[in-house]
């Protein structure tokens, strides 16, 4: 069985679109599958945190980069350039039995124009509510737009793939069906509480303090602004140099907000995600996130395989595994008072961080990968073998009616 990905992100770039994607060809791989993608070339001195365990774009048969450049105002993501004939030659020559369109922009778009003149069955995930991204970047009067985008490129596809239930009950609010919830697992190999280092703590010169980490883009959508107030008003409510914030990544605030930075913060930009990463979660206290646009939040669940607790909103994805007292602490949305409030909670409770710290490890021993890995191959399967009845009575004349259901699932040709 042969599937083309074609995704608009892909590793070098972090972020976790790019890593889910890479971890399914790794693990579809694995049960027999042969997966090629499509993505953006990225410049050969961009350098890759991605170790060649899987996790690294390694596992593909083929790679097919389209011409890209840095979007304006956010020079780590690719625009891809809208390369048609490159794609529709990857489609023909790979032969794919199915396309996953995993991406919205111009390589899943792509990707579905060409699998659909070609007659290949088409599916597609949902990773990004970018609809609410347009409120983030202060521009809501185009949230209708974005979403009916949205609803438009998912409804050409026999099934679309997405990590949380309110992430399904948003598309099938604006008429997206045939809808799965896949993708919410974390490596809990990779990340876990043994990883954690006293050498680590003590190069961050806070071997004796609190250790805050966030993890992720410093962009709009990530609300990191609610983060630095928080830790602002920790700081003012605690006793001096008792507690530190450790920031890993990068993006578009990343300047700003290191010149406004106080001593008891770090920025260590993107790590490798073999080691380092892994072993910055373990070593520190607890997890910060603010987002209220996740469809998972993948580092909520890297944070809590390290059995640290984590403070977030539960909002999206994040709704489906933060537990309030059981492994982390709720805030409401925005609110870097009600935030701050938990942090103090935390540095000044060490037997309630422990507590959090073992019902995270919990939590996240329960999101196997190789189970959602083995579900994705099964969803595939039945989808393909769903299709061939129909495809044999089509090649012998013949064209059955689909059910209601089957018929507006169907994808659709190029518009």
């Amino acid at each position: 069985m042969r599937v083309l990905y074609c995704t608009d992100t892909y590793p070098p770039q972090v972020n976790g679109v790019s890593v889910v994607t890479a971890l399914s060809i790794a693990g579809l791989d694995a049960r027999g599958w042969d997966c090629a993608v499509v993505a953006p070339r990225y410049p050969a001195s961009m350098r890759s945190t991605f170790g060649a365990n899987g996790t690294g774009g390694t596992m593909e048969q083929e790679r097919t980069t389209l011409v890209s450049m840095p979007m304006p105002g956010y020079a780590e993501t690719r625009l891809c350039a809208p390369d048609y004939p490159a794609v529709a030659r990857a489609v023909r020559r790979f032969a794919p039995d199915l396309v996953h369109a995993e991406t919205e922009f111009i390589a899943g778009r792509l990707g579905q124009i060409a699998a659909a003149r070609a007659g290949i069955p088409i599916v597609t995930s949902f990773h990004t509510d970018f609809a609410k991204y347009t409120r983030a970047y202060g521009v809501p009067s185009l949230e209708r737009t974005v979403s009916s985008y949205i609803s438009r490129f998912h409804r050409r596809a026999l099934r679309t793939y997405t990590p949380s239930a309110p992430a399904r009950d948003y598309l099938a609010s604006i008429g997206v069906q045939n809808v799965e919830v896949w993708g919410r697992g974390v490596d809990t190999t990779s990340f876990a509480p043994r990883k954690r280092s006293v050498a680590v703590r003590a190069a961050l010169g806070a071997d004796r303090k609190f250790v805050f980490l966030y993890a992720g883009r410093l962009a709009h959508e990530k609300g990191v602004d609610v983060i630095l107030r928080a830790f602002a008003l920790a700081r003012q409510a605690l006793p001096p140099a008792s507690i530190h914030l450790v920031i890993a990544g990068g993006g578009p605030l990343e300047s700003q907000i290191r010149a406004n930075a106080s001593s008891d913060m770090s920025f260590l930009g993107y790590l490798d995600r073999v080691r380092s990463l892994p072993e910055l979660y373990a070593s520190s206290d607890a997890f910060l996130f603010s987002s209220t646009t996740e469809t998972l939040g993948l580092v909520v669940l890297e944070a809590m395989a390290s059995g640290i607790p984590v403070i977030a909103t539960p909002a999206g994805g994040v709704a489906d595994h933060l537990r309030d007292e059981e492994n982390g602490l709720a805030f409401p949305a925005n609110d870097a008072a009600a935030m701050s409030a938990q942090m103090i909670r935390l540095a000044q409770n060490h037997v309630l961080t422990a507590r959090l710290g073992v019902g995270a490890r919990q939590t996240a021993e329960a999101l196997s990968w190789e189970l959602e890995y083995d579900r994705l191959d099964a969803s595939y399967r039945q989808l393909l073998g769903h299709l061939q009845p129909m495809r044999a009575a089509r090649a012998h004349g013949a064209a059955p009616k689909l059910a209601p259901r089957e018929r507006a699932s169907q994808p659709a040709g190029a518009s």
